[in-house]
């Protein structure tokens, strides 16, 4: 049997399973899907093909919501002298891939940067730096009360951490900027993170401008659809340090649109050297109900790990940090695309990070040569229903913890 004629059995199967599925309950359900899923997926055979990811340059003609929004200090909150950053975009070469993307960004706002508070003053020499990797389901962990632990040192044995980056999965954005209408027939995911919370939810913009912090915000698609909300919702990174090189890729178009972002911090060590350190938030596709073998099909999310990859590009110090959905946990075919480009820096701490079984999340690092990065999980959730992973960059061997 020839690969098309695999892959449209596959599908024939899928289709049937997943009617025979919805009338059972429970565990069983999870445990008989993964279990047939994988047995098919395996029998079929069935590869997606890669889609070559190419420029679109610093903003994309045509569709608003690239231009991203200038750059001002982030406890203000008025125009003031704001100043455009050059953001540069990334997307696969596919032509039906690019209508969808274009249609799912215009339902939401533009990019958003803001400077540190601090931005502009020359920083004292450093050569270590906390990376937080983090999936905040819009707006229901409490990004400020995992700052206030991470100053204060909870997470280190006592020891404040004065300088960190936070990498952001399912950062929302509320405001005036995103789209109250949009056109008929755009998908338009349903509202998560407005259930009750044990703090005050609030939007990436305004926790970055309440800490002082910088940020990087790009959405990827709404958070619920126009007259429910006024959000979108996407990956970012906020830092106590600059921000600089700012990088949007829109991944290869499954079933929603998914844009990591990307930005640098520099810093010098205490002898005099400079150092930089690319920093990437990744969230790649998943699906919203687990009786649907689609949560298990590793295809698509590995036809957007290698897009990530090759957009990215090897060679220079970066770490890339998000959700992955790697159902399959360290065997998942995603977690081992992603380790032929880069270490697993949390691979010593294997504990799952969402629900009773799944490690669905990962740092990747490269670090600057004569540095180290590992990482591992935190045991607070903060309201999330992902655990943090904590992640040490360093040009000494020594842990913040020994």
């Amino acid at each position: 049997m020839t690969l098309p004629h695999k892959c449209r059995e596959l599908s024939r199967r899928l289709a049937r399973y997943d009617a025979v599925m919805s009338s059972v309950a429970g565990p069983a359900r999870l445990l008989s899907a993964t279990i047939l899923g994988c047995a098919i997926a395996a029998g079929a055979g069935c590869a997606l093909p890669h889609r070559p990811m190419t420029s679109l340059g610093a903003e994309p003609a045509g569709v608003g919501c690239r231009v991203p929004l200038g750059l001002r200090p982030a406890t203000s909150a008025g125009p003031g002298a704001a100043v455009r950053p050059v953001l540069a975009w990334m997307a696969a070469a596919d032509e039906a891939g690019r209508t969808r993307h274009d249609a799912w960004c215009r339902t939401v706002g533009p990019p958003v940067a803001l400077a540190a508070d601090a931005a502009g003053t020359p920083p004292a020499p450093f050569d270590h730096l906390v990376v937080v990797s983090w999936n905040v389901h819009a707006g229901a962990a409490d990004v400020e009360g995992l700052v206030r632990d991470l100053r204060a040192g909870v997470f280190t044995a006592g020891r404040p951490v004065p300088r960190f980056v936070l990498l952001l999965q399912e950062a929302h954005r509320q405001g005036a900027e995103v789209p109250a209408q949009v056109s008929p027939g755009v998908g338009i995911p349903s509202a998560a993170g407005l259930g009750p919370t044990t703090h005050v939810r609030t939007d990436v913009v305004a926790v970055a401008r309440a800490l002082g912090l910088s940020l990087y915000y790009v959405p990827s698609m709404r958070n619920g659809p126009p007259g429910r909300t006024s959000e979108d919702r996407g990956n970012a990174i906020l830092s106590t340090e600059p921000l600089t090189g700012f990088g949007a890729i829109e991944l290869p178009f499954e079933r929603q649109r998914r844009v990591a972002v990307v930005a640098a911090v520099h810093g010098r060590h205490p002898d005099g050297e400079p150092w930089t350190l690319r920093l990437a938030s990744v969230h790649l596709e998943s699906t919203a109900s687990a009786r649907r073998l689609r949560v298990f099909a590793t295809g698509p999310r590995v036809r957007q790990a290698r897009g990530l990859l090759e957009a990215l590009g090897t060679g220079t110090p970066i770490v890339v940090g998000g959700d992955f959905n790697t159902w399959f946990g360290f065997a998942d075919p995603t977690y081992q695309a992603m380790t032929e480009a880069w270490p697993d820096a949390s691979r010593d701490d294997r504990r799952r990070t969402f629900g009773r079984f799944f490690r669905l999340d990962h740092v990747f690092a490269s670090p600057p040569a004569g540095w180290q990065v590992r990482a591992r999980r935190l045991d607070v959730r903060l309201g999330s229903d992902h655990y943090p992973l904590l992640a040490e960059v360093r040009r000494s061997a020594v842990s913040l913890q020994d």
